[in-house]
């Protein structure tokens, strides 16, 4: 699994005009499925994420975790994460997994990550939706369980 995760002040997300999902200080994470991953990478991220330092503390260091900030979790699926651009001028998506094992391991990482107590709402898997988001740093990382994990 991949993660683009990035610290927000707000975020919303829109499916045919209408809002679906919104946080307020958080993380956005846009969550790419691949055909090898299963329910260990879908736990691996969903605890790095929770845990992981990137908010300011009192002294504006990266020192307090999500837990900690009070912060809210905004989980979008996004296949392209596995788009290959590799090759000619059209993005080949190979490498990502097939709708309905993503649908399974993103809805599963969603409910991983409710054990949290963080409050995270969603996108709407396969739609077409507009992000909207204020980036807070902007802090940005990329998580990919493959290469932590190290299989």
């Amino acid at each position: 699994m991949k993660v683009v995760l990035q610290r927000v002040k707000q975020a919303h997300v829109d499916v045919a005009g209408a809002p679906v999902g919104a946080i307020g200080r958080g993380l956005v994470i846009f969550l790419g499925v691949t055909h090898a991953d299963s329910r260990e990478d879908a736990d691996y991220l969903a605890d790095k994420i929770i845990h992981l330092r990137i908010f300011p503390d009192d002294e504006g260091r990266m020192n307090r975790s999500l837990v900690e900030a009070r912060g809210a979790l905004l989980v979008v699926s996004q296949f392209t994460l596995y788009g290959s651009c590799k090759k000619g001028r059209r993005p080949s998506f190979d490498q990502a997994a097939p709708p309905e094992q993503a649908r399974e391991l993103y809805e599963y990482f969603v409910e991983r990550l409710r054990t949290s107590n963080a409050i995270v709402e969603t996108g709407v898997f396969q739609a077409e939706m507009e992000v909207h988001l204020v980036n807070d740093g902007p802090v940005t990382f990329i998580l990919d369980s493959v290469n932590d994990i190290g299989r």
